[in-house]
């Protein structure tokens, strides 16, 4: 018996070793494995940021070549400071009043100044990472302002706006949708910030603009618009190039997950929207204008990717040239109308295609989402119209927030430090009279009334 049982008994440890071993290397293999994704996602998520950051330099070229070369410093003075002012004020606050816990679903209450990210976990490691893409958003909506306000605002003026814009404005918004907030509870689908970031900025120009009134010499006194020509066309469409690379970071980087095989989609629907932007800009402008606008088709491009960024990863690719067609033709005529109906001045026709194709893109997920590729159908594939009331209710409660608040605080910069420079700096130029320098030193620079 002791010789039939000991070999049984070896054998029975032998099993139980071996068993032993397997799952312990199956542990630490889907250890691994859990590691190395979340090392691929923050990494990702670092890149897209890295992309997106880049987009200032897109911005701060576009409103440089559609402006005119006496306010070049001036432009890139503010792209340089809202990016520098709007991340100190977003570590503050403005990225607690975002994510932190929500009070009421209308702004977070804690994280302030990164509290809640600790260096020494692998969880607070990530808060960093998250952190740094977020700060890129908030940037992105604070200089789209820039480019509706330029060439007549005070460099004071614009510090201060910089500073509120990013720390609340933006959080606020930023939390109803993306923070666990009231819009983000009705099931609103924003993905990557048609409204969150781009309305947020372009309802904000919007109210700049109304505040500053029109660069001297606009309009005439029977109330016909004059244009005034950017500088330096070639310089814009640089800027719109590398606008256009860095959103594909934008888009796809907002899955935050390099794990998420949907990246692919959402860059291919990113693309074709912003192609069908300028396609369309440029034949609507050719019909209108009697030539294919250069400026036109530029803005076009840019009308289309604010368009798709909503609805990227829930639209197909032929949804994506829908609404990136619509968007190109939307701009042209929004351009028009702002310009020569409402008589308000916007240099690089940021309120068009920040606010108006921002808009028109956030409504769009409500008809072209498709449940393949988001999970929830619109109302022109089955899903009913519910969608887009809440997409409806979004738009229209993030305007009147953001265009409120903004009023409200271009009243009170204008009452106290001043929103707008004298007429002679103006006349002269930004450059000299708020910094003393010239973009283009030792090349003739006419001044017109």
């Amino acid at each position: 018996m002791i010789r039939i049982f000991r070999p049984k008994l070896g054998r029975l440890f032998l099993l139980v070793s071996l068993l032993t071993i397997c799952g312990a290397g199956f542990a630490f293999a889907e250890a691994s494995v859990q590691s190395n994704a979340k090392a691929i996602d923050t990494v990702w998520t670092l890149v897209a940021a890295f992309l997106v950051f880049f987009m200032q330099a897109g911005f701060a070229m576009v409103e440089t070549g559609f402006t005119r070369a006496k306010n070049a410093c001036n432009i890139m003075m503010k792209n340089l400071m809202d990016f520098s002012v709007g991340a100190i004020a977003y570590w503050a606050i403005g990225f607690g009043v975002m994510f932190g816990a929500s009070a009421f679903g209308l702004f977070g209450s804690d994280g302030f100044f990164l509290s809640a990210a600790n260096p020494s976990t692998g969880e607070g490691q990530w808060q960093f990472a998250f952190w740094m893409f977020q700060v890129v958003f908030a940037a992105t909506a604070a200089t789209i302002v820039s480019g509706a306000m330029a060439e007549r605002t005070k460099i004071s003026a614009y510090l201060w706006y910089s500073v509120f814009v990013s720390a609340i404005i933006y959080p606020v918004v930023g939390h109803w949708i993306w923070g666990n907030g009231w819009l983000a509870a009705r099931g609103m689908i924003d993905f990557a910030g048609s409204t969150v970031v781009h309305s947020v900025g372009g309802w904000a120009a919007l109210a700049g603009a109304i505040m500053l009134g029109p660069r001297l010499g606009k309009y005439s006194k029977d109330g016909s618009s004059r244009a005034i020509p950017g500088h330096n066309i070639p310089l814009a469409a640089l800027g719109v190039f590398i606008l256009w690379f860095g959103w594909f970071g934008f888009n796809a980087g907002s899955t935050t997950a390099g794990t998420n095989l949907s990246i692919a989609v959402i860059a291919v629907t990113t693309n074709l929207a912003a192609a069908a932007g300028a396609i369309c800009a440029m034949f609507i402008a050719w019909i209108k204008f009697g030539k294919p606008d250069t400026s036109m088709a530029l803005n076009g491009a840019l009308a289309g990717l604010v368009a798709i960024t909503a609805g990227c990863a829930n639209v197909s690719p032929l949804g994506a040239i829908m609404i990136g067609a619509i968007g190109g033709i939307l701009v042209v005529f929004s351009v028009e109308f702002i310009d020569k109906v409402l008589h308000i001045d916007d240099p690089v026709g940021a309120i068009s295609v920040h606010g108006v194709c921002g808009a028109w893109g956030t409504l769009a997920v409500g008809l072209f989402a498709q449940e393949a590729y988001g999970g929830t159908n619109g109302l022109f594939f089955g899903g009913g119209i519910s969608q887009f009331i809440t997409q409806v209710i979004g738009v229209v409660s993030v305007f009147v927030w953001v265009f409120g608040a903004a009023l409200a605080l271009f009243g009170i910069i204008k009452a106290t430090v001043g929103l707008r420079v004298s007429k002679d700096e103006e006349l002269k130029g930004l450059d000299i009279g708020e910094h003393g320098m010239e973009a283009y030193s030792g090349f003739q620079i006419f001044t017109t009334q």
